[in-house]
């Protein structure tokens, strides 16, 4: 047993805790009989079904099929078929495969493409919407596939195209399509094929919506015209499309995060961001009034279902002492949410809660992050910085196994949001793009000297790590900042913005141009902003992390980092998971991914005692 599994030991959480099985995206059938749910607790996620209750779910032997790394699943509204999209090997090239409720049959949409990802059914459950990405094209065309006879047609076509929401009738459905950060809806007529841009002039960060029960009204998830996402209904005339728009609940200081339509279509679920923490409210769509839900286990609410017959929510959440699952709240009863995945969570008493503290850039920017101290741990710490990523992704208060291994070495984690993020509405998720990024790079060199100057960290002994956009910024920070850092891990990083476009998934290049900049238009200033051109001024041993299926930021990105530093006599780190892609979903892979990466972190910033106290 190593020093963290001992460690793990006395405080009473071991592994098993730390890489339970995770549950998510809880889905009834139509019918109100059966749930459908996503779980790694075989190893991989896939999707289960099993019948539903009022209690916890029994869970079967085995999973619906043999399908993994399953990343979303919708049923049919006639019960049929449930739709999951995967993500074979973990990479970015999903595909659509639809399965019979009880598995015997599965069927894949437009297998020959390179990409295929989910969108809304119709309401009959005959035809589904998917965005197939052609190989080698940068735009996705949004389609509604006929499952009776695969025929399909196409209702938009462009970066991030997506079919929303199909009317009752099938006469209507609502299209999404926009770069990052540019994104809109436009109504379709599938009889005429005319076109209406719903909330016009509105380009968003959020854009979704769906039908009401009636047909003659659209809600709207969006931030066009605003600062935060809010719900907007639209209602809908004849053949002239949009006729009233009006705002039907938002928040000045909060992001509205998730929206759940009751089957009866007089209610709606909330789920509010509020400085990362989630609050959910139920909404009556006839008289506006607002009332409060209690809160389910977990800081943060990632999904919200309303059962067949309206009268229950089911609640997806995870905390940092919560591990991802499924509670069932009855409504108007006044009580508490019921555990429904899995039957006994545990408590998570033995892991670290974080508190949240505001700082400011160097040029007075108010930003904030999530501090994890070991318990009854004094004064300044070792002190790992862990950076987002997206750079439109949020830190908030969820499950991380990472964090949790490293506090009970003794190392303290600050998981800081820099400019960009999402979750503080519209004007502060665009401040760090295309040469705004070079803001956000001091934002982590604000992070450092908040934490030394509050006597939080040790000046001496603290690490700089993230995933992804973060990863980035981590090469980014050592290379502009190499004083200040003792340590380095980087996750999947871009390091080079000139390969990363030629290399990534041609859609995902276009889609990213907003936010970076065009690699033909901005040359000269993505060059600027790529760690490789530094890379020569890293000095902290640096531990990179990538999967070999990873075609996001491609596995070019680390293979030059490490090779541009071997030839300088440095020595970084290399793993290496040649079964996953850009994320590690695999359970045996994660807890070697914590394993190695708490490995590297306290060998450079514990001293030999402490590490083996």
């Amino acid at each position: 047993m190593g020093f963290t599994e001992r460690r793990l030991a006395r405080l009473g959480t071991g592994p098993e805790e730390l890489f339970a099985p995770a549950y998510s995206d809880a889905a009834p059938s139509p019918d109100g009989t059966l749930l459908a749910w996503i779980s790694d607790r075989d190893g991989r996620p896939r999707a289960w079904v099993a019948p539903l209750t009022s209690g916890p779910v029994a869970e079967p032997d085995r999973p619906l099929f043999d399908g993994a790394d399953v990343q979303a699943l919708s049923w049919a509204p006639d019960g049929a078929w449930l739709a999951c999209q995967l993500a074979p090997g973990g990479g970015e090239r999903t595909c659509v495969q639809v399965v019979s409720a009880d598995g015997s049959e599965v069927r894949d949409l437009a297998p020959g493409a390179a990409a295929v990802t989910l969108g809304a059914w119709s309401h009959g459950g005959s035809r589904l919407g998917v965005t197939v990405f052609p190989e080698g094209a940068g735009d996705g065309q949004a389609c509604l596939v006929d499952l009776r006879d695969g025929t399909s047609v196409v209702l938009a076509a462009g970066p991030a195209a997506r079919v929303c929401a199909v009317s009752g009738d099938g006469r209507r459905a609502v299209g999404r399509l926009g770069r990052r950060g540019a994104r809109r809806l436009e109504l379709v007529d599938l009889r005429t094929g005319r076109r209406t841009e719903l909330i016009p002039g509105g380009e968003s960060t959020v854009a979704d919506a769906r039908f009401g029960v009636t047909g003659r009204q659209l809600y709207v998830h969006t931030d066009a015209g605003r600062d935060r996402p809010a719900l907007l209904a639209v209602g809908l005339r004849g053949a002239a499309g949009v006729s009233t728009v009006f705002t039907i609940a938002e928040r000045p200081d909060d992001d509205l995060d998730i929206i759940s339509l009751d089957p009866a279509g007089a209610r709606a679920a909330l789920v509010w961001n509020v400085d990362g923490r989630s609050e959910t409210e139920l909404l009556d769509l006839r008289s506006g009034m607002l009332e409060p839900v209690v809160a389910p286990p977990g800081e943060v609410v990632t999904g919200a279902a309303f059962t067949r017959d309206g009268r229950a929510l089911l609640l997806a959440s995870e905390g940092p002492t919560a591990t991802p699952r499924v509670s069932r709240l009855s409504l108007g009863g006044g009580g508490t949410p019921t555990p429904l995945l899995p039957a006994d969570p545990g408590d998570g008493t033995a892991l670290v809660a974080p508190t949240l503290h505001p700082f400011r850039g160097e040029d007075g920017l108010e930003l904030s992050g999530w501090l994890f101290r070991p318990r009854g741990a004094p004064g300044p710490l070792p002190t790992l910085v862990w950076l987002h990523g997206g750079p439109e992704a949020q830190e908030r208060p969820t499950f991380q196994p990472l964090f949790q291994a490293l506090l009970a070495d003794g190392v303290a984690v600050f998981a800081p949001n820099v400019r960009g993020s999402g979750g503080y509405g519209r004007r502060f998720a665009a401040a760090d793009d295309h040469e705004r990024r070079f803001a956000a790079i001091t934002d982590v060199r604000a992070t450092v000297e908040f934490l030394t100057s509050a006597g939080l960290a040790d000046p001496a002994r603290v690490g700089v790590s993230g995933r992804s956009y973060g990863g980035y910024l981590t090469l980014a920070a050592l290379s502009w900042y190499p004083e200040l850092f003792a340590v380095g891990v980087d996750v999947c990083g871009i390091s080079d913005f000139a390969t990363f476009y030629a290399h990534t998934e041609p859609w995902i290049a276009e889609a990213a141009t907003t936010k970076y900049g065009d690699p033909n238009v901005d040359a000269a200033l993505l060059r600027e902003l790529s760690p490789i051109h530094r890379v020569d001024r890293i000095a902290a041993p640096l531990l990179v992390v990538h999967g070999g299926h990873d075609t996001n930021v491609p596995l070019v990105e680390a293979q030059q980092v490490v090779d541009s530093l071997r030839e300088r006599g440095a020595s970084p780190g290399f793993l290496l998971f040649p079964d996953e892609g850009h994320e590690v979903r695999g359970t045996d892979n994660r807890a070697v991914f914590v394993r190695e990466v708490v490995r590297w972190v306290t060998a450079h910033l514990l001293e030999l005692d402490e590490q083996t106290a």
